[in-house]
């Protein structure tokens, strides 16, 4: 199916030089004149990104996708392996599950064309565990400070956190949502 570039948003499949790749991030740039679409795109089976400025009349092919719950298996050599509810086994490039593989869920969300898995992505927001951070500051207002979670990102949280917290991250933007009550 031919979509124009205004119409795309991030999660889209579409084929880009006869490669399947996602639509990453999207936004619309006018001036006096006309308007123009900038896209980042990612090629789900190398993992590169690559920027674009199109026409918002330019046609773009879109992939029919089919979404499935996935949980992660283990790594293959250069493939990762998941399973459906179902119990059937299902495997996909590297780079295609990279990002949301930094996100331990329990459940993944898995995009299928032509049954086969093309992309994985992670859910919408993690817990994860607070391992480093400087001690809670109680009392001092509204601010945040660094801390390291348990899958070595680095994220601002707020100044009550502390050690061993759990907390909940946006996966997509990895900003910190609120600390979970223990």
């Amino acid at each position: 199916m031919q979509v124009a570039a205004n119409e795309l948003r991030p999660g889209t499949l579409v084929r880009y030089e006869g490669r399947m790749c996602t639509v990453v991030w999207w936004n619309i740039l006018r001036n006096d004149r006309r308007a123009f679409c900038q896209l980042r795109i990612k090629d789900l089976e190398t993992g590169r990104q690559t920027e674009l400025k199109e026409h918002t009349d330019s046609k773009w092919e879109v992939l029919d996708k089919e979404e499935k719950d996935l949980s992660h298996s283990y790594r293959d050599g250069i493939v990762e392996v998941f399973f459906t509810p179902e119990g059937d086994e299902v495997r996909c490039a590297v780079p295609a599950a990279e990002e949301a593989l930094k996100w331990p869920s329990e459940t993944y969300v898995g995009f299928f064309v032509d049954g086969q898995l093309v992309a994985v992505f992670p859910p919408k927001h993690s817990i994860l565990t607070i391992t480093e951070t400087s001690p809670p500051i109680r009392g001092a207002g509204s601010g945040q400070k660094e801390a390291v979670l348990e899958n070595g990102m680095k994220v601002k949280v707020n100044l009550l956190c502390d050690v061993g917290d759990k907390v909940r991250i946006d996966t997509e933007t990895s900003e910190f949502k609120e600390r979970i009550a223990k």
